[in-house]
């Protein structure tokens, strides 16, 4: 079972913070996605269990970003029914990208995108 969690925030721009997100990822095991560079900053993070989840989420908390959301509390990862694709990443670590658009297309990837749409506000609840 995964576990999963997002967080919005105004923007993502700091190296010296993502370097501290980086190192927690590799710390409590977790698959970690940002959205850098302009707004929204979006981060999504998932791992086997839910204290590494929460753990890098309080990581987060503790960095004061600008506009925090904590979107969906860390839990179980809802199955949607989509099928993952086989060419996604399960290891550890953290990854970039520079658009939402981007952002989504991994969303879709991982079997995860109707409940990613919903926590950013592009589909009703």
């Amino acid at each position: 079972m995964l576990f999963n969690a997002l967080i919005r925030t105004h923007h993502i721009t700091s190296r010296k913070k993502v370097a501290v997100l980086k190192k927690a990822a590799d710390t409590y095991n977790c698959y970690v996605l940002l959205r850098t560079g302009g707004c929204p900053g979006v981060m999504y993070v998932e791992s086997g269990r839910e204290e590494d989840v929460s753990a890098w989420v309080n990581t987060v908390q503790r960095l004061r970003y600008k506009d925090y959301q904590l979107v969906t509390r860390p839990g179980p990862q809802a199955d949607e029914g989509y099928p993952k694709s086989s060419t996604i990443s399960t290891d550890p670590g953290l990854r970039e990208v520079d658009s939402i658009k981007e952002f989504g297309s991994l969303m879709k990837d991982r079997g995860v995108l109707g409940w990613w749409r919903k926590g950013m506000g592009y589909a009703p609840r």
